[in-house]
């Protein structure tokens, strides 16, 4: 009973916290800037505005979306799931190239993480205050120092939750509505769900996340191959590992040019040991590469005895850039991105809808003509006003009825308009296709077009 009772608590242990280093370096300096450049862009994208209108807002209950200066509808769909192709085919691309830089630098749990551990240094101090602080009795420092902490982490949170939502409700108008108490109940929720998960994630569950949430830990070998840059641990030139003063020479004591600090651990998010080899938890964010380049540094030792590199320049075998998968990647990536912005070029800026009246299928008039009744729905995706008017394309002799020549339809507006099509009896027998096309009257190549059957009876 008691092995039972040892192996599941082996199993099932408590992760341990990990308590990371503070580090200086080159690829710090980037995942700052990377940190500081993607969240100024979520925090400030929705206060930007573009033509008179919020540059992007998903505007739900009405259905559009608008993206610096371009109107989207649901039946525009398709841009997006083309953007997602394109998102997956580029983090294929980069993956097989130099492994998991998105994770490193780009990732939202990478940043925010970033954001909140930023936080808790300044609140609660270095690593080892941090760690002491942890230990330490409940007492009025304590409290002072992690209730400073949690406030702030709540405060940029709910600022996040609120940002987030911003990109579906104007946030010129939603954060009066929040003070003013008037906003509705899916909102609030919004706020609070996504405010909630940030703190969540990035305040205590961290490289949690990274290790067992994201499926992208699991596939990414699938795209490794070894000519990968990945984060590499040079063995043969640091090992065998052991401590030493700086005026000792390595060789003369059999040792490699690893002192075996443990800094690299220390520094690391995940708290792995990169000594050990690649391995999943590893994001890729060269925390350790600068340490170790201090180190090295501080030790009068040359750098980069943990390096990004891949497995053939490891072995000494030259690394192929060009190879099979990344021609394949990156040519289809060209594809995709050529053809995302040939098909938004062409985009038809007024979509047309044509409906039958379900009532009847056909009326025969007095002079003989067989009419048919449409509800015609024009969608103008532009920003701009358009006045058009409607033409039918069909049998011969076939006309198009309306109360009105012409149509204004404003920018995103949506107008629905019953038609009637008429045509002579000895021209149409059965169902034929017929076209219903709207066309600008202000000159250009501006218009649309739908097909519609047109009901007779059989000769």
């Amino acid at each position: 009973m008691s092995a039972t009772s040892d192996a599941s608590s082996s199993l099932y242990a408590a992760a341990q916290k990990v308590y990371a280093r503070e580090v200086s370096g080159r690829f710090d300096r980037l995942r700052v800037s990377a940190a500081c450049a993607l969240l100024g862009l979520f925090y400030g994208l929705p206060w930007l505005q573009w033509d008179g209108h919020q540059a992007i807002l998903f505007d739900l209950p009405a259905r559009k979306f608008h993206i610096f200066g371009l109107m989207f509808f649901p039946q525009d769909f398709f841009f997006l799931t083309w953007l997602l192709i394109i998102a997956a085919v580029s983090l294929f691309f980069f993956t097989a190239l130099a492994g998991r830089l998105w994770c490193g630098y780009a990732c939202p749990q990478t940043v925010w993480t970033s954001a909140f551990l930023a936080i808790e240094r300044w609140c609660e101090g270095n690593r080892l205050q941090r760690m002491k602080l942890d230990r330490a009795p409940w007492r009025a420092r304590k409290l002072v120092r992690k209730g400073g902490k949690q406030a702030l982490w709540i405060l940029f949170a709910a600022y996040t939750g609120l940002s987030f939502v911003g990109y579906f409700t104007a946030i010129r108008e939603l954060v009066p509505g929040l003070f003013a108490a008037s906003l509705g109940g899916w909102e609030y929720f919004w706020i609070a769900f996504y405010g909630f998960a940030t703190y969540g994630n990035a305040g205590y569950m961290r490289e949690q996340v990274c290790k067992y949430m994201c499926p992208y830990a699991r596939f990414q070998s699938a795209m490794f191959d070894r000519n990968t840059l990945i984060i590499s641990y040079d063995a043969e030139r640091g090992e065998p590992r052991g401590p030493r003063s700086r005026n000792v020479d390595p060789r003369e004591r059999g040792l490699g040019d690893c002192v075996d600090c443990t800094v690299c651990v220390q520094v690391c998010p995940t708290g792995i040991d990169i000594r050990k080899g690649l391995q999943l938890e590893c994001i890729a964010c060269a925390a350790c590469i600068d340490a170790c380049d201090d180190v090295m540094h501080r030790m009068n030792y040359p750098k980069g005895l943990i390096r990004y590199a891949t497995q053939n320049s490891m072995d000494g075998i030259k690394t192929r850039i060009l190879r099979p998968r990344t021609i394949i990647y990156s040519g289809l990536l060209l594809a995709l991105i050529v053809g995302f912005g040939i098909a938004l070029a062409q985009r038809q800026l007024v979509a047309l809808d044509v409906m039958r009246d379900r009532n009847s299928m056909y009326r025969q008039l007095d002079d003989g003509r067989i009419e048919n009744v449409y509800t015609v729905r024009i969608i103008n995706k532009d920003t701009a006003a358009h006045t058009l008017h409607l033409i039918v394309q069909g049998p011969a002799g076939a006309s198009l009825d309306s109360d009105r020549p012409e149509y204004v339809v404003a920018g995103g507006e949506i107008m629905s308009i019953p038609v009637r099509v008429r045509a002579p009896r000895a021209a149409v027998s059965g169902s034929v296709e017929v076209q219903i096309v709207a066309r600008s009257t202000t000159g250009g190549e501006l218009q649309s077009s739908a097909v519609a059957r047109f009901i007779a009876p059989a000769s």
